[in-house]
């Protein structure tokens, strides 16, 4: 497993996080967040980093009382299958158990990926309606295709 710094965001890895995942939007796998939308929502966002270079990204947003959202996973491609990403989904998880959140979900394509984290594929209709927000701002709506999986930590 790559031996990479991870660490809660900062206002300075704004810019970056917001390349990181405007790359990753291009092959369809998230969508792009608006600048505003990550100074908002910053707190959310874990970051790994390599030489004072943000190498990656993952975010966990709190939807309700007993659940929230991995999202945003993102890590540069020279990094790509080196445990960067691993520790970023580990570090949102960590989180969520501190913060008294046992029940993690996420919207993917990468079913292997967090199928390896202990996640399980769920029908969408058990996720919350706040999740549907978001949804709304995607091109994709309402026909979805993503995979809906979910970890009980």
């Amino acid at each position: 497993m790559a031996d990479i710094p991870i660490r809660k965001a900062q206002v300075r890895d704004v810019k970056t996080i917001h390349g990181l995942l405007l790359e990753c939007s291009h092959t369809g796998l998230l969508l792009p967040r608006p600048f505003s939308d990550l100074y908002s929502h910053l707190r959310d966002f874990t970051v790994a980093v390599e030489n004072e270079r943000t190498i990656g990204c993952c975010a966990l947003a709190i939807c309700w009382d007993d659940v929230a959202e991995v999202r945003s996973l993102a890590v540069v491609e020279e990094h790509h299958r080196q445990g960067v990403g691993l520790k970023l989904v580990e570090a949102c998880l960590s989180e969520a158990v501190a913060l008294g959140i046992y029940r993690v979900f996420t919207l993917t394509y990468q079913t292997r990926f967090f199928s390896r984290l202990g996640f399980k594929e769920v029908s969408k209709d058990l996720l919350p309606q706040k999740v549907w927000a978001d949804c709304v701002n995607c091109p994709k709506f309402p026909d979805c295709d993503e995979i809906a999986m979910l970890i009980e930590l």
